[in-house]
């Protein structure tokens, strides 16, 4: 699934390329993603996009919002005359557009295209009336994010804050860092990364975690969400920028997927678990 800093990788793209567009016409080739009425949002323009956690909110001029969840494989690619050169990545569904993955397609002015794809078909798009979009409980419940440059009012998240946060909780400290409603935008490659770099176990109890831990780990957390976006996020999976093409993060990975490899850090080895039900990668070696 993107996390933070593939959500707001994609934001910037399309902030660069879609902002100033009208929307033409919508193409839902599967309505489970866009069940609603595509004729409240013809002729309006794209104003801004904004980040919400794993969110994106892209603003029209006019009564309504788009809010957009990219959930596990969801993707939006920008086309038009000049991006069109561009090679798409393997992971878009083909050669060219629309593919197999693409699911609903947004004709704009000036020749372009913007391409909802989505292999399991588990993302969706909404249209929402402005005043509402705070309201969703996806974006009222969401935690504060551990990034500085936040969108709509959204919590940075503090280091005081933080440290409460794990005091109260009796989950393992992996599990915690992933809760969305304690803490907004981190996923399993970034907790991962995270707890890897903090030197923590990511099966000890967070309220057992010091406090010069917790202070490490504070730190860690924005450290890989910094790199995470400085290239471009991960597309160890599915996950392209708005041009269609890979991120370069999945390069630079310690721990995530690299099982059974010498660990950078001590020279131990990479372990595989399975930690609330998602795979946890980690050095029993050093992190402690």
């Amino acid at each position: 699934m993107p996390e933070l800093p593939e959500v707001e990788t994609l934001k910037l793209g399309l902030q660069k390329y879609a902002v100033g567009h009208k929307i033409v016409d919508v193409e839902v080739r599967v309505p489970k993603i866009f069940q609603d009425e595509k004729s409240q949002i013809l002729g309006a323009k794209i104003e801004d996009v904004k980040r919400v956690g794993k969110g994106l909110i892209i603003e029209l001029s006019g009564k309504f919002d788009l809010v957009v969840h990219l959930k596990m494989t969801g993707q939006m690619v920008y086309r038009d005359s000049k991006t069109s050169k561009f090679i798409l990545s393997a992971k878009v569904g083909g050669d060219s557009l629309p593919s197999k993955y693409s699911h609903v397609i947004f004709t704009l002015d000036k020749g372009a295209k913007l391409y909802f794809n989505d292999l399991r078909r588990f993302g969706y798009i909404k249209i929402i009336k402005k005043e509402e979009v705070k309201a969703l409980p996806f974006f009222k419940e969401m935690g504060p994010e551990p990034f500085k440059k936040t969108d709509y009012g959204q919590k940075t998240l503090q280091l005081p804050e933080f440290e409460e946060i794990l005091s109260k909780s009796n989950l393992a400290i992996k599990v915690l860092l992933m809760d969305q409603k304690k803490i907004g935008g981190i996923g399993n490659i970034y907790a991962n990364e995270a707890l890897f770099l903090a030197k923590i176990l990511p099966t000890r109890r967070a309220k057992d975690i010091t406090k010069k831990e917790a202070e490490e780990l504070y730190k860690r957390i924005f450290e890989v969400i910094d790199k995470g976006l400085k290239y471009g996020g991960s597309s160890d999976e599915n996950f392209v920028n708005v041009l269609g093409q890979d991120g370069e993060y999945q390069q630079h990975f310690l721990a995530y997927g690299q099982e059974k490899k010498k660990c950078s850090v001590c020279g131990g080895t990479i372990k595989k678990i399975q930690l609330g039900g998602r795979g946890t990668y980690f050095c029993e070696k050093h992190q402690k």
